[in-house]
């Protein structure tokens, strides 16, 4: 089984930025997982914000491209998620997940992709 757990979620002002960390445990875990980052804001669908799979390749959905920035450090088994010019639109609560296997930049979005998920982190952003 895989572990993941967020953390740096917060509550910040439009335009501002914040940094969001994944760390990963267990024993099947290693480099080569595909991992993205979801979020889901109430009464909304979960929704895929960023992918990065094992050969480093991103993808990013069109609402966060060119504001975001997904990247992952092997040697402390972190994925990161870099915010910046956040809007009150960005607020939700914001999940990493990950899978063995490697995913198509078409598919790495789709939440039903991923086996393994943390318990999420909050993000909120005030106007």
């Amino acid at each position: 089984q895989v572990h993941l757990v967020e953390s740096g979620g917060g509550s910040v002002q439009a335009g501002g930025s914040l940094r969001l960390s994944c760390a990963a445990s267990g024993y099947t875990y290693n480099s080569r997982y595909t991992m993205g980052w979801f979020r889901q804001a109430p009464g909304k669908e979960r929704e895929g914000v960023a992918g990065i799979n094992a050969d480093g390749r991103t993808t990013y959905a069109d609402s966060v491209k060119g504001r975001f920035t997904i990247s992952k450090d092997n040697a402390k088994n972190t994925l990161y998620l870099q915010m910046n010019s956040l809007n009150p639109e960005d607020t939700a609560m914001y999940y990493c997940a990950a899978d063995s296997r490697f995913l198509f930049p078409g598919t790495l979005l789709r939440y039903y992709n991923y086996d393994f998920w943390g318990q999420g982190t909050q993000v909120t952003v005030s106007s």
